[in-house]
């Protein structure tokens, strides 16, 4: 038997590769600190558990759930965001449950584009957006993130060319992997360009619960007109560390909503009705635990940019996301600064050049351990004498 032309068209798993480097590695009894992963490593707070409990316990969730999800946590959504952007949102129109916002990435274009369209895709980006473009067998242009544009694509330089062919185009504040982060005014300029070239868009909102610095990520719906060119997506799996059960959703434009709800009708049966009630709770309940995570995750940040910067590493510290995006030293690759770092410091990282070409000449390090290990981390990288200390000026 052989794999299909589809599935043979699939691009390699990148962090699947990457998670296997580290297995072998900690295999060998090597005491590996991992900062290449996107796993938050704190539970899910106890009052969501308790709401999964309770469901659970109760024979009606045992069923089959409604098709395109149970309504507490659609309406749940739409108060969410009532609540927290000031968005309003038509619970039974523009709310699609989603099995994790990957799927609801992955499964777009295959119900809004046809083979052969294009899409436009941030690089560097999320991997797995490429799935999407493979399954649905279209087309794709990029949008470089450069540092001098703090990590936002440049719609203007986009030749007439590009933006003239692109139908669906993907953007991610704040974003994976280089911690960017966006405000109103860009996404006012997103939605303008936008409805000029005809482009449909899709916000990934998966880090919109951590921002730093007293900047809370507004919401792409927030500016005027979003709702009729475009979704956000947002996943459970970052703000309450939800991220192996599996529940997310989209809001939005109707139709692309309907599109989503269509192919998923086709898919699945929606999720474990449980999930569901302990995602409404999630959403609904005082939001004291994410404003406790987002706070672990900046107080982390701080402590791996001083300390990168103490060793003579020049870095920027990432005003959003739960990533830092940190340059290589000199004379290196991505890859090959990678590889050193889990061979000689038993530490791993991802490696930029696997979100894109312009991911070469950064790693992505995650805010996903303690801050004595992120301490510990620098201080093995600082064993390889890459970089050279700066004078402390008194």
């Amino acid at each position: 038997m052989e794999f299909s032309k589809k599935l043979q068209q699939l691009p390699p798993q990148f962090f699947a590769a990457l998670a296997g480097k580290v297995s072998a590695a900690i295999a060998e009894g090597r005491d590996i600190i991992n900062l290449g992963q996107g796993n938050p490593d704190q539970p899910t707070p106890p009052h969501i558990i308790e709401a999964l409990q309770r469901s659970a316990m109760d024979p009606q969730t045992h069923k089959y759930s409604p098709f395109r999800g149970v309504q507490e946590l659609k309406q749940a959504a739409a108060d969410f965001y009532k609540r927290e952007y000031n968005v309003d949102i038509d619970p039974e129109k523009e709310v699609a449950i989603l099995g994790g916002t990957k799927i609801g990435l992955v499964e777009l274009p295959l119900a809004i584009l046809n083979p052969g369209d294009t899409m436009l895709l941030p690089d560097p980006g999320y991997p797995d957006y490429l799935s999407g473009v493979a399954l649905a067998d279209v087309q794709f242009d990029t949008m470089p993130l450069e540092a001098k544009n703090r990590f936002l694509p440049d719609y203007e330089a986009l030749s007439e060319e590009v933006t003239s062919r692109a139908k669906l185009m993907y953007i991610n504040y704040p974003n994976n992997p280089t911690g960017g982060t966006a405000d109103k005014h860009f996404f006012d300029k997103t939605v303008g360009f936008a409805r000029e070239n005809n482009i449909a868009v899709a916000h990934d909102f998966a880090y919109g619960a951590i921002g730093f610095d007293g900047q809370k990520p507004p919401s792409f719906l927030q500016s005027e007109g979003a709702k009729d060119i475009g979704i956000e997506l947002y996943t459970l799996s970052k703000s309450y560390n939800m991220a192996g059960w599996r529940v997310g959703f989209a809001v939005g434009n109707a139709k692309m909503i309907e599109a989503i709800n269509i192919i998923q009708d086709h898919l699945f049966c929606s999720l474990f009705p449980a999930v569901q009630h302990a995602a409404a709770e999630a959403l609904n309940a005082e939001q004291h635990c994410v404003e406790s995570l987002r706070a672990t995750y900046e107080s982390r940040r701080n402590v791996l940019i001083e300390e990168a910067r103490r060793i003579g590493w020049d870095v920027q510290a990432p005003t959003g996301s739960f990533f830092a995006w940190l340059p290589v030293p000199a004379g290196y690759t991505s890859q090959r600064f990678t590889d050193l770092l889990l061979e000689r410091a038993d530490v791993a990282v991802a490696s930029g050049n696997g979100f894109g070409e312009y991911g070469e000449g950064y790693i992505r390090v995650g805010l996903l351990v303690s801050e004595e290990r992120m301490k510990e981390a620098i201080a093995r990288i600082a064993k390889l004498e890459l970089f050279k200390k700066q004078p402390v000026i008194k």
